[in-house]
């Protein structure tokens, strides 16, 4: 934290920040109440602020309003990076290699063994990181369903799985529905990332 002309910057974490959508929200909040974005990205911002007008606590509590929790312990950010970096990968990065060594992305991307990560990850939710990428991966295959711009095998292919018939069983245990069933029924049961975790 610097302060400079009585204004503190700081690095903070939001947990249920999982979208583009998000960060608009969060940062128009933060700009009307008078605290300085210097940068925003999925799950964190930099902000500044002036400390007789602001703290984190009342922070806290305008993000709360919103849906949104300001994650304080070591490990509840972790989990939230785990969080933020698979929605990257599945949702925006479209990088059919990253996908295939996902365990090792997140390796990568948070500097802890896998083994650690999904520790920490099971310990403060209710699922497995596999499960938690397994949901954000059906989501994913919902939105590029209803797009209709690729075939199921390319589908199948950017999502990682081995078959069109892998993909077809794990979205009908996921959604109740075959592919096809949900193809041609022109439903859309997508659900907001935030509400993955049961």
């Amino acid at each position: 934290m610097n302060n400079t002309d009585n204004i503190f910057t700081t690095s903070i974490h939001i947990k249920n920040m999982l979208s583009n959508c998000c960060m608009k929200v969060i940062r128009d909040e933060f700009e009307r109440n008078n605290i300085e974005v210097k940068n925003i990205r999925l799950g964190e911002a930099i902000i500044s602020y002036n400390p007789n007008e602001m703290n984190l606590e009342r922070i806290g509590a305008f993000l709360k309003e919103m849906k949104f929790e300001l994650v304080i312990s070591r490990e509840a950010k972790i989990v939230n990076k785990i969080k933020t970096v698979v929605i990257e990968l599945i949702h925006h990065l479209n990088n059919v290699d990253s996908i295939v060594r996902k365990s090792d992305y997140l390796v990568e991307m948070l500097g802890m063994s896998y083994q650690q990560l999904s520790k920490i990850f099971s310990k403060h939710e209710p699922i497995t990181i596999e499960k938690y990428i397994i949901l954000n991966k059906i989501e994913r295959i919902k939105e590029l369903i209803m797009y209709d711009e690729y075939t199921l095998s390319e589908i199948a292919y950017m999502m990682d799985y081995s078959s069109v018939q892998y993909l077809s069983n794990q979205f009908k245990k996921e959604t109740g529905y075959s592919v096809s069933e949900y193809k041609k029924s022109g439903m859309n049961l997508k659900k907001p990332l935030e509400n993955l975790i049961p």
